[in-house]
């Protein structure tokens, strides 16, 4: 591109938008950082090098583009389905505008995601029904809670007047499955203890659960780790994190075995990301711990109410182990997030960085 005393090529690279300059072969001629950031790649290694190598071209209308350079037209594509050849896959809206640089016909393409717009917005309102969701059940679980109670009490009264060991059979009955219902009752209310915040390594908590996961062999299930070692320490409560982690493993496990997944794998994974959003509070530093699967994929009718209570697709489960987990996630500001579809299950569990002073 040719420059001139307003430095264009600087402020193009200052963009937020991704911009690439392409020549009619589709070859790259410039990519300025937000680019360069959407390919994870250096500059380096995209100057002259075909855009195909990046992209899946399925999500571009090669004719669309052809035409463009032939007639020199300018169009814009809304709500294109862009692949990289890594396999992430985003929503963006892309603008196509023709110039003449040293005689040279290109195409300027801006790519603007939209998913994290939309992503907030309906985090925002998935988080407000889950919070709805959460304060009727625990309103019915105080209501049950109550007279539960009351029960147990007259059982024990009745077992103390009974003659026979017989009938204080049923009563105990009655007393164990009292017990039983208040156990499931104060599960519903969720955690309600304070966190015990301390400076901890974060790769320590997540080793205690990956042994734990490793050791069941019940399972043959092959568990990695691919951690960045440059992570700070994070104030956190050691034992939440932990049943964090611990809830959302076992929900793999079980997806692998219930599937019987060939090669089954789940990885413990850790990287450090920038300006994300947690509940409308913008966050510069965010550690991400992602645990992932290979198995089958969430149904696609969970997907908008996994983290609700009650919810599960198991026979046998409680449905609460997701929404205590995201409960626990909340109680340091964080969040968790899901991405799943066939072969692959990414939970992305969010903790703000703080800094710590000395």
């Amino acid at each position: 591109m040719q420059n001139n005393s307003l430095d264009l090529e600087h402020i193009v690279s200052l963009l937020k938008t991704s911009v690439f300059v392409l020549d009619q072969s589709f070859t790259i001629h410039f990519t300025n950082d937000a680019g360069l950031a959407l390919l994870e790649t250096g500059r380096s290694q995209t100057k002259d090098r075909p855009f195909n190598d990046f992209f899946i071209d399925d999500g571009f209308d090669k004719e669309k583009f052809d035409s463009a350079f032939v007639n020199h037209e300018d169009f814009i594509e809304t709500e294109a389905q862009l692949c990289l050849k890594d396999g992430k896959c985003f929503l963006a809206d892309v603008t196509v505008t023709f110039i003449v640089d040293k005689d040279i016909p290109l195409m300027v393409l801006e790519v603007r995601q939209i998913d994290k717009q939309r992503k907030i917005t309906q985090e925002t309102q998935q988080h407000a029904q889950q919070q709805a969701a959460k304060e009727l059940v625990r309103g019915l679980a105080h209501e049950i809670k109550n007279p539960l109670g009351g029960i147990r009490g007259a059982a024990q009264l009745l077992q103390k007047e009974l003659a026979t060991d017989d009938q204080k059979e049923f009563t105990q009955m009655i007393i164990e499955q009292s017990d039983r219902l208040r156990n499931l009752v104060d599960r519903l209310l969720g955690p309600n203890s304070v966190p015990q915040k301390r400076w901890q390594n974060i790769h320590e908590v997540i080793e205690k659960v990956r042994s734990v996961i490793d050791v069941d062999v019940s399972h043959n299930i092959d568990v990695r780790r691919d951690y960045d070692p440059s992570l700070p320490d994070l104030m956190i409560d050691q034992d939440m994190i932990q049943q964090v982690l611990l809830n959302i493993a076992r929900n793999s496990m079980q997806a692998l075995k219930s599937s019987q997944t060939e090669n089954a794998r789940i990885t413990f994974k850790t990287r450090i990301e920038r300006q994300i959003v947690i509940q409308q509070k913008q966050y510069p530093i965010v550690l991400v711990i992602s645990i992932i699967d290979n198995g089958p994929g969430i149904p696609p009718a969970l997907k908008d109410t996994l983290f609700y209570p009650m919810v599960t697709s198991k026979s046998n489960g409680s449905g609460l182990g997701l929404s205590i987990a995201q409960t626990l996630a909340e109680h340091h500001n964080g969040k968790i997030d899901v991405e799943s579809f066939v072969g692959h299950t990414e939970f992305k569990i969010y903790l703000p960085i703080t800094k710590r002073v000395l």
